[in-house]
C-alpha cells in the first residue's frame, strides 16, 4: 500500500494558520490534498494534525485525518516523528502492510503530479530508499560569506576570483515531497548516497515560512499559472452554444461539467470537468437542480451515504446548484425509487 501522509501543525508562529490560510482562492493545505489524490498514486491520503479547525479542512477536500497526540504536537516534534506515528498506526490498527510513504508538506501550492510520480517510478526501480524534490541553488554557494563585527569574511576566500560558470552547480531541498521505502532502511543522512533527486525547475519552488514568503509565493503563483482559471470559461464558452435535446429525469444520475474549483467547491474532472451528477429537481425544460456525486468518504449532515453501482457514494448537500442541460456529457445511471426518496428528504431536511 502507498500511502501519503500531510503533516500540518495548527501553531504557526509567523504566519497564523498558515495551513489553511487562503492561498489564491482557497486553503493552502488544498494544493497539496488535491494533487495527491488526482495522481492516483496512493492507497490513503492523510492528514496528520493537532487542530480541528485543520482537520476540517482536510476532510473538505477529501483527504483523511489523523489527531496527532498532545506529545508530538509541539515546536520541537520532528516531522519524521510524525510520519512514524501515522504508519504505526496504520499497520497495528488497521492492520495494513505500508509499502512507499510520500510526505508531501502542506505548504507546496507549486507541487506538480510530473515530478511526484517521477519520484515514485525512480524509487520503485532502484535499489536507493528515498527519492524527494530538489532545486538548483540560485547563486554558487562555493562564493557566499558571513557577516561578523559588521564586516565580511568568505567562507572559501580561493573562489572569489573564479567564474560562477567554472564552480560546482549545488542542490537544495526543494520542500515538496519525500518519498520513502518503509522497508529499505538507510544509516546515511537524508540528502546522501541512498536518496534519489528529483529535480526540480526553480519557478516551482519557493518556502513560505514568513508573511513575506507568502506574498512572494502568490505573486509567483498568478505569474505561473495566469489561466488556471481561464481553462474553465473556455469550456463553458463552447458548452453554453451547444443546443441539447435530452429526456431529463429525476433521479437520474449525469455526466456533467460541473466547474472548476474555487474555494471548498468539489470540481470537475479532465478537459471537461466532469462528475457524475444527480437530478434532484426539474426546473422547467433546460434547467434542474443537481447534487454532486463523490465516492470519497464524506460524514456530517452535508453529505448523504448511498450504494450506487455496488460501492459507496456520497451525495453532496452543500454543493448542490442549479445547472443547464447543455452541461450534461450523457448518462451515467440511477438510483432505485427509494433511494431518492429518501435522499429528497434528507436534502429537506439539510434545508431547515
Amino acid at each position: 500500500m502507498n500511502v501519503a501522509i500531510i503533516p500540518a501543525r495548527g501553531g504557526s508562529k509567523r504566519i497564523p494558520k498558515k495551513n489553511i490560510k487562503n492561498f489564491c482562492g482557497k486553503p493552502l493545505i488544498a494544493y497539496s490534498i488535491e494533487i495527491a489524490l488526482e495522481s492516483m498514486l496512493f492507497d490513503k491520503v492523510i492528514v496528520s494534525t493537532d487542530s480541528e479547525e485543520i482537520a476540517k479542512v482536510a476532510k473538505d477536500y477529501g483527504a483523511q485525518v489523523q489527531i496527532r497526540p498532545d506529545e508530538l504536537s509541539d515546536d520541537f516534534t520532528g516531522t519524521w516523528d510524525v510520519i512514524d506515528f501515522v504508519v504505526d498506526t496504520l499497520e497495528k490498527e488497521e492492520h495494513i502492510r505500508v509499502e512507499y510513504i510520500c510526505t508531501i508538506y502542506a505548504t507546496a501550492p507549486f507541487l506538480d503530479i510530473r515530478y511526484l510520480k517521477d519520484g515514485y517510478e525512480k524509487l520503485k526501480n532502484s535499489s536507493a530508499c528515498r527519492a524527494f524534490s530538489v532545486a538548483t541553488m540560485p547563486f554558487p554557494i562555493q562564493r557566499t560569506f558571513r557577516i561578523i563585527d559588521d564586516r565580511c569574511e568568505m567562507f572559501w576566500k580561493e573562489n572569489y576570483n573564479k567564474r560562477s560558470q567554472d564552480l560546482e552547480e549545488s542542490y537544495q531541498d526543494a520542500g515538496q515531497f519525500y518519498w520513502e521505502k518503509r522497508d529499505c532502511k538507510s544509516s546515511d543522512a537524508f540528502f546522501g548516497k541512498d536518496s534519489i533527486p528529483i529535480v526540480l525547475p526553480r519557478h516551482l519552488v519557493q518556502d513560505i515560512d514568513t508573511p513575506e514568503d507568502f506574498v512572494r509565493a502568490e505573486y509567483m503563483y498568478k505569474a505561473i499559472f495566469p489561466n488556471r482559471f481561464d481553462e474553465w470559461n473556455e469550456v463553458k464558452q463552447k458548452i453554453d452554444k451547444l443546443d441539447k435535446n435530452i429526456n431529463l429525469k429525476e433521479g437520474n444520475i449525469y455526466l456533467l461539467s460541473i466547474d472548476k474549483n474555487i474555494k471548498n467547491e468539489t470540481y470537475g474532472k479532465g478537459e471537461l470537468f466532469l462528475r457524475p451528477v444527480l437530478v434532484l429537481r426539474k426546473l422547467g425544460y433546460n434547467y434542474f437542480l443537481g447534487i454532486p456525486l463523490t465516492n470519497k468518504e464524506k460524514k456530517g449532515n452535508y453529505f448523504y451515504k448511498f450504494s450506487y453501482r455496488e460501492t459507496d457514494s456520497y451525495a453532496m448537500f452543500n454543493q448542490a446548484k442549479t445547472s443547464n442541460i447543455n452541461r450534461i456529457l450523457k448518462q451515467h445511471g440511477k438510483v432505485d425509487k427509494k433511494t431518492f426518496e429518501d435522499i429528497k428528504e434528507k436534502f429537506r431536511n439539510f434545508l431547515c
